[in-house]
C-alpha cells in the first residue's frame, strides 16, 4: 500500500542560493514606473477639471453619443435596404422625434384629465387628514397646507370671477349712495414696459432645454452622417500603430453600451407593464399614464423611481376613500423595486456592462456631482467608457480594477492573504468552494503551488515575518494532511480501473519516490504529488529533507527500478534541482529520473539542457502532467 515517509517538517533551512540565469527568477507582471503612476494621476486630474469646466458643451455631446449607439443598428438596417446614408440618417431621426412627440403629447393629455378631476377627490384629502390629526404647524402641518392650497387652485379653475374693474362694480359705484365720504385715492406703481430682454429672461427655462435639445439633434445627425469619417480621424489622433488597440476598445465599448441600453429599455419596459397592470387591478385612475411614466423615469437612476411611484401614491390617497388602496400601491411598488433593483438589474447590468453593483453606485454619485441630473442619466454609460479605457490603456488600469467587475485577487492571492493574517477558517472557506466545481489536481496546480510561490518570493526576499510563515506552511500542510484520504465521487471509479489494469506489477517493480529539491515549500509540493500518485493507485513514498542530508536521501534508494522525481518550486528552483539530480545520477545512472519545476512556463526541452550531462528523463511542469507521464513512463513495467 502506498503511504508518506513522513509529514513536511517546518524547521528553517538555509535560503537558496542565487539564480545563474533569468530562467530561475518569477515570472511576474512588469511593474509601471512611479513616475507613470504620477503623471496617471495628474492626467486623471486634468480630465475631471475639464469634464466640469465644459459641462454645457460635453454634457449635449454624451447624450448625442448614447443616442448615435441606439440609432445606429436603425441607419444600417436601412442602407441595407439599399437607401443612402443621408436618407437612412433623415428618415430615422424624424421617426425617433415624432414618436418622442407623440408620448409626449397622450402624456400631458391624460395629466390634464387626471387634474380635472382632483376637485373631486378634496372631501377624501380632507377627511384623511382629519383622520391622521396632521397638525397645523410644524413642517408635516406645512405640507398639508400646501397640498390643500394645490387642490384649492386646481378646483377653482374655470370658476368665473368678478375684477375689480368690471362694468357692473362701475355700475354699482355710481348708482350709490353720495353721501359717503371720498376714500383717498391709492396709490399704484406702474413699472416700466418690458423690452426683448425681460422677455428673453423669462422665456429662458423653456428655451435652455429646447436650445439642449436642439443641440442633441445636431451632434447625433453629425455623427450618424459622419461616423466613418470620425473614426478615420479617430486612429489618425491615436496613431497608426494603435490602430489594433483602438479597434478593440471601440468594439468592446460600443457592444458593452449597447448591451447595457438594450437591457435598460427591457427592465424598464417590463417594469412599467407590470406597476401598470398592478395599479389597473387596484382600480388607480390612469394606471396606464402611470406605468408609461415609471418606465420613463427609471432612466434617471435612483431618483426617478421614487417620483414614479409619489404620483400615484399621491393620487391613491386622494381618490379613494378608505387606506387599502394606498397600501397596495406601496406594496406593489416596493416588491417590484425590491425584486429589480437587488437582482434583476445587478445581475443584468453587471454583466452586460462589465462594472461592479458598487461602481455604479459610485459613478452614479461621481457623475451627478459632476455634470447634476444629466451626469446621473449618463453615469453608467460614461463609467462603461472609462472601464474600457482602463482595460486597453496601461496607465489607466486602475480605472479597470476599480470599476470592472472582474475579480480583482484570484484563489492563490485570497488564500495568500489570509493565512498572511493568520485567518485560517477562511482560507479553508475558499478552499471548499473552489473544491465544489473544481478536482483536488486543479486545486493544487492553479491555487495551492501558486500561494507557495508567493510564499517563496516574499520569503526570498526577507519581507516575510518568522511567524507568519511558519503559520503560514503549517495551515498548507494541514490541508494536505486532511485531503489525504480526499476522493472526488467520478474520480473514483477511474481510480478502481486503475488499480484492476495495474495489479500488482507496480508494487513488485518499484515504488515513486517524491524527493523535494531543497527546501519546505519543495516538501510540500513533494507531499502533493506523492498524494495524487496515490490516490492514482501506485506505491509512492515523499522523502523529507528536514533532517537528513542529500547523501542520506540517496541511500533511501534500495532498487534501480525506483523512479524518482525531484520536486522545486520557484523562484530558485533550477540550481538545488541541478545539484540533486546530478548526485542521483551518479550513483543510479540507470534509474527513472522526472524532475517537476512546478510554474515554470518557458520551454522544457531549453531548461533540460540546463542539466547538462545529468538530464531528467522528463521535466515537468504541473502537477497533472507529473501524475499522468509518471504512468506513462512505469507502463511497461506494468505490462511485462
Amino acid at each position: 500500500m502506498a503511504f508518506f515517509w513522513n509529514r513536511p517538517s517546518f524547521h528553517r533551512r538555509p535560503d537558496k542560493g542565487p539564480a545563474t540565469s533569468p530562467a530561475d527568477l518569477p515570472m511576474s507582471s512588469a511593474r509601471v514606473h512611479p513616475s507613470s503612476n504620477k503623471w496617471a494621476m495628474v492626467m486623471l486630474l486634468v480630465t475631471i477639471a475639464v469634464l466640469y469646466l465644459g459641462r454645457e458643451i460635453l454634457i449635449p455631446l454624451a447624450f448625442a453619443l448614447i443616442l448615435t449607439f441606439v440609432l445606429s443598428p436603425v441607419v444600417a438596417f436601412l442602407q441595407r435596404a439599399r437607401i443612402g446614408r443621408v436618407l437612412s440618417v433623415a428618415v430615422t431621426v424624424l421617426v425617433t422625434i415624432a414618436a418622442a412627440a407623440c408620448v409626449a403629447w397622450i402624456i400631458a393629455i391624460q395629466f390634464v384629465d387626471i387634474a380635472k378631476e382632483l376637485p373631486r377627490y378634496r372631501q377624501n384629502i380632507h377627511l384623511k387628514m382629519e383622520a391622521l390629526r396632521i397638525p397645523k404647524k410644524g413642517p408635516l402641518g406645512l405640507a398639508a397646507n400646501s397640498f390643500n392650497d394645490i387642490v384649492r387652485e386646481l378646483s377653482s379653475l374655470g370658476t368665473p370671477s368678478e375684477e375689480p374693474g368690471s362694468p357692473e362694480q362701475s355700475r354699482k359705484r355710481r348708482t350709490a349712495p353720495s353721501a359717503a365720504p371720498a376714500l383717498p385715492m391709492p396709490v399704484q406703481i406702474v413699472p416700466q414696459p418690458a423690452d426683448g430682454w425681460d422677455y428673453l429672461r423669462d422665456l429662458a427655462p423653456v428655451v435652455r432645454p429646447l436650445g439642449l435639445t436642439g443641440l442633441v439633434l445636431v451632434f447625433t445627425v453629425f455623427m450618424l452622417v459622419k461616423r466613418y469619417d470620425l473614426r478615420h480621424r479617430l486612429f489618425r489622433l491615436v496613431g497608426l500603430g494603435q490602430i489594433n488597440m483602438m479597434t478593440q476598445a471601440l468594439d468592446d465599448a460600443a457592444q458593452r453600451v449597447s448591451r447595457y441600453l438594450l437591457m435598460q429599455i427591457l427592465v424598464n419596459a417590463g417594469f412599467g407593464s407590470l406597476f401598470g397592470f398592478g395599479l389597473y387591478c387596484i382600480g388607480v385612475p390612469g394606471a396606464t399614464l402611470w406605468g408609461v411614466v415609471a418606465a420613463l423615469l427609471r432612466i434617471v437612476p435612483y431618483v426617478g423611481t421614487t417620483v414614479a411611484a409619489a404620483l400615484p401614491l399621491a393620487l391613491s390617497l386622494a381618490a379613494f376613500d378608505g387606506w387599502l388602496p394606498l397600501l397596495l400601491v406601496f406594496l406593489l411598488f416596493a416588491g417590484l423595486e425590491l425584486v429589480i433593483s437587488n437582482f434583476v438589474e445587478p445581475w443584468l447590468y453587471g454583466a452586460n456592462t462589465g462594472i461592479s453593483s458598487l461602481a455604479l453606485l459610485v459613478a452614479a454619485i461621481f457623475w451627478t456631482l459632476l455634470w447634476g441630473p444629466a451626469g446621473l442619466i449618463l453615469s453608467t454609460p460614461l463609467t462603461v467608457c472609462a472601464v474600457v479605457l482602463g482595460r486597453y490603456v496601461p496607465q489607466l488600469s486602475f480605472l479597470h480594477t476599480l470599476l470592472g467587475d472582474e475579480v480583482v485577487l484570484g484563489e492563490e492571492a485570497q488564500i495568500y492573504q489570509r493565512l498572511l493574517a493568520m485567518d485560517q477558517p477562511e482560507a479553508h472557506a475558499i478552499v471548499d468552494r473552489f473544491l465544489k466545481e473544481k478536482t483536488l489536481v486543479e486545486l493544487y496546480d492553479s491555487v495551492l503551488i501558486p500561494t507557495l510561490s508567493l510564499a517563496e518570493q516574499d520569503r526570498h526576499k526577507g519581507a516575510m515575518e518568522t511567524s507568519r510563515e511558519e503559520f503560514l506552511f503549517l495551515s498548507i500542510n494541514d490541508m494536505i494532511t486532511e485531503f489525504s484520504e480526499f476522493q472526488l465521487a467520478h474520480d473514483s471509479s477511474q481510480v478502481e480501473d486503475a488499480a484492476v489494469e495495474s495489479g500488482s506489477a507496480e508494487r513488485i517493480h518499484g515504488r515513486i519516490l517524491c524527493i523535494p529539491a531543497n527546501d519546505r515549500a519543495d516538501e510540500v509540493t513533494a507531499a502533493m504529488l506523492a498524494q495524487l500518485l496515490e490516490h492514482a493507485g501506485h506505491a509512492t513514498l515523499s522523502l523529507p529533507l528536514s533532517h537528513t542530508s542529500p547523501v542520506e536521501l540517496l541511500a533511501m534508494i534500495e532498487r534501480q527500478d525506483d523512479v524518482v522525481c525531484i520536486c522545486a518550486l520557484p523562484p530558485y528552483a533550477f540550481p538545488p534541482a541541478r545539484t540533486m539530480c546530478k548526485l542521483i545520477r551518479e550513483r543510479f545512472p540507470k534509474l527513472k529520473l522526472v524532475v517537476g519545476v512546478w510554474g515554470f512556463s518557458g520551454d522544457t526541452e531549453k531548461a533540460k539542457a540546463r542539466f547538462e550531462r545529468t538530464q531528467p528523463d522528463r521535466l515537468f511542469t504541473s502537477l497533472a502532467q507529473a501524475v499522468e507521464q509518471i504512468e506513462e513512463l512505469i507502463q511497461p513495467k506494468a505490462s511485462g
